[in-house]
């Protein structure tokens, strides 16, 4: 194979799709520049016209003269974000999720990345400390913003003993450099019990605070441990009464930000809320969800979402009788809401909160459930409809964590799968079984 970007996916109706370009396509040159990663795919492909050199599977080699309209894309995704594949971690961390995973899972879940290239292209966290001089110029050169990163500790010894990578205490003199530069950057704090909270966090939040406006956020969310540990350091998640302790004490924290900066700044993780046995902030206190895909948000936003709809619900529809999977976290948000939906006459809803025995009981989260732990808990449905939201599966295979895919729980469970994507309008019309039109004003 010639050494260039190898196509996994094209786009229909796309101006890849129009030229012929197939998965197993390799991108060599653009404008006869060389490829070598995702960033230099994106600024050659900026330009309204450019030649792109491509070969097929069968070794021909096809020059291809391609013009776009302005903000349209050429409609290809690759297999990798660059010719040597990702920049992998060398961290150590106490807390990666990754070397808590069990065998036999997607292998793409085993890669230990931390490539500031997926940062900027897909919003994936870095930790910085597997930066080169020559990473962290290309950053600043090509302005790549905004980055997300993983500080965890502002105090040097303190982020050292979490992540155990004497480089990883080099994190304040990295940030400065990054916010003098005029990047933006969204961070998270993962909070482990005993090593970074308390002083430690306030110290860490405030810090990042005084880089506003180049930070733009901080998310704080609570270690997950799975019942894999075997020589893993000995850590707990975050009970009850500590949960209660932060969101008090971060409270403060975003009615001082609010003053000095105009926004909260810091947020905690869904989590905590539900720890704590509180409600969730209404969604304006989360300055437009900068964090969702933390977990930072969610609940708050899909309930907006689902407000919004309610006038436009229908009083009743023909007898549909659906099971709503979920995770134990979000079981009582669904369950309430259920109570509201299940006035509809002819709809029945019931809510299943999974709970995770692959990964262990202290995993909550709806995103990591697997297919068997659905299966053993939903039982034989007789044919009905059960709804999963799209966050459980792989993007565009739907296989679950485990590598069971969406046919295999059909048939374990005798049911009908109705996927949905993660926002209220969609969860409704895949309960309703039909489309809600929601009125817009101009």
């Amino acid at each position: 194979m010639s050494e260039g970007l190898i196509v996994s996916r094209v786009l229909k109706d796309s101006i890849a799709a129009e030229m012929e370009i197939e998965p197993g396509d390799v991108i060599l040159r653009v404008n006869d520049q060389k490829v070598s990663d995702v960033l230099d795919l994106q600024y050659y492909l900026a330009d309204a016209e450019f030649t792109l050199l491509v070969e097929k599977k069968n070794k021909e080699v096809w020059q291809l003269e391609i013009t776009k309209e302005p903000g349209e894309i050429l409609g290809l995704e690759l297999c990798t974000i660059s010719v040597n594949g990702l920049q992998k971690c060398t961290n150590n961390c106490i807390f990666c999720f990754v070397r808590q995973m069990p065998t036999g899972m997607r292998a793409s879940l085993y890669d230990r990345d931390d490539d500031y290239r997926l940062s900027a292209t897909q919003g994936s966290y870095i930790t910085l400390s597997n930066l080169t001089e020559e990473d962290f110029q290309r950053i600043i050169d090509l302005h790549l913003s905004p980055l997300y990163i993983s500080v965890h500790a502002w105090n040097p010894e303190a982020r050292v003993r979490l992540m155990r990578n004497p480089r990883s205490g080099e994190l304040p003199l990295q940030i400065k450099r990054l916010a003098d530069a005029g990047l933006t950057l969204h961070t998270q704090i993962v909070l482990v019990p005993g090593y970074n909270d308390r002083e430690i966090l306030e110290e860490t939040v405030f810090n990042l605070a005084n880089f506003y406006p180049a930070v733009q956020s901080i998310g704080v969310v609570p270690v997950g441990l799975t019942k894999y540990r075997d020589k893993l350091p000995q850590i707990r998640t975050v009970n009850e009464k500590e949960a209660k302790e932060l969101l008090e004490l971060g409270g403060h924290w975003q009615q001082e930000f609010k003053q000095s900066k105009g926004k909260n700044l810091v947020y905690f993780s869904d989590e905590f809320y539900v720890l704590a046995g509180k409600e969730f902030p209404p969604a304006q206190e989360y300055d437009g969800f900068p964090q969702l895909e933390n977990g930072i948000g969610m609940a708050a936003k899909f309930e907006s979402e689902l407000v919004k709809c309610l006038p436009y619900l229908p009083s009743r529809i023909p007898a549909r009788r659906i099971h709503l999977v979920t995770g134990v976290s979000a079981f009582k948000f669904f369950q309430s809401w259920t109570q509201t939906l299940n006035n509809i006459q002819g709809l029945e809803i019931i809510v299943h909160a999974i709970i995770n025995n692959f990964f262990g009981t202290t995993v909550t989260v709806a995103g990591l459930l697997t297919a068997q732990d659905i299966a053993e808990q939903l039982g034989d449905l007789h044919g009905e409809y059960f709804l999963i939201p799209k966050v459980m599966l792989k993007a565009d295979e739907n296989i679950f964590l485990d590598n069971y895919d969406i046919n295999w729980l059909e048939q374990k469970v005798n049911g009908q799968a109705i996927l949905v994507e993660n926002n209220g309008e969609a969860f409704l019309e895949g309960i309703l079984g039909r489309r809600v039109e929601v009125l817009t004003s101009e």
